[in-house]
């Protein structure tokens, strides 16, 4: 049985969703705030976390941004009832797997929730199929296994999303993505509207593994459709 971590402080929600959960055979814990439901997250194991983006003590980007620095990857589906986008951009950029805007319909959040276990699944089951797998390039060094990336021997540090970005881009030399598709095979969903996100993570990626950003030699550029990984340093 999978355990969720509840973090939202209108008690009607939270029980509904943690009634609904039972019936995909999940239990769920309920933290009301933030400080709480980091607390929470600390003392027990989770296998995905929903939380609110409106929350006493701690807000829920907050939140996202503090679990997003602990050890171990967790799914998180931020909840959200602002009509803004920036505040959905922040939470995909700073860590969340999605969102879903309130008023929701329970079957759509259960189907977001099992889309992420089954994406975690996947993901597992790659890393031991792939155990052994490590990605070289020119300067570049990709452990899948270890989740290390060394350039010219310095270790660099990476965000799970980072890394999962590079990974998937290294796999695939040459290839030319767009920004939508990176999107879903990525982040596991296609974002409509927020293409941006992936344009923030690889700027953030850029700054940590390229020597000079702005003239990448590992990340390049596609003008008017996208970008891919250089096929010239293997």
């Amino acid at each position: 049985m999978r355990r969720v971590l509840i973090i939202e402080d209108s008690a009607d929600i939270a029980d509904l969703i943690q009634l609904h959960l039972k019936d995909i055979n999940c239990e769920a814990d309920i933290a009301v705030d933030g400080k709480s439901g980091i607390e929470f997250f600390k003392e027990r194991k989770y296998d995905l976390v929903i939380l609110d983006l409106m929350l006493p003590v701690m807000d829920g980007l907050e939140v996202c941004k503090q679990l997003r620095a602990l050890p171990g990857y967790v799914p998180i589906i931020m909840l959200t009832s602002k009509s803004s986008e920036l505040d959905r951009v922040l939470g995909l950029e700073i860590g969340a797997d999605d969102y879903v805007t309130k008023p929701f319909s329970i079957p759509e959040l259960l189907a977001r929730i099992k889309a992420q276990f089954r994406r975690a699944e996947s993901t597992a089951q790659s890393t031991r199929k792939d155990v052994s797998e490590t990605l070289v390039f020119a300067g570049l060094v990709i452990d899948v296994a270890k989740r290390r990336v060394t350039v010219v021997e310095n270790q660099i540090e990476l965000t799970a999303k980072e890394f999962e970005l590079l990974v998937h881009f290294a796999r695939h030399p040459g290839r030319v993505f767009t920004r939508v598709q990176l999107l879903d095979q990525v982040w596991g969903y296609s974002y409509e509207g927020y293409e941006h996100t992936v344009n923030s993570h690889i700027n953030r990626l850029r700054a940590k593994i390229e020597q000079d950003p702005v003239n990448p030699r590992y990340i390049l550029t596609v003008w008017g459709v996208g970008y891919k990984f250089t096929d010239e340093l293997s």
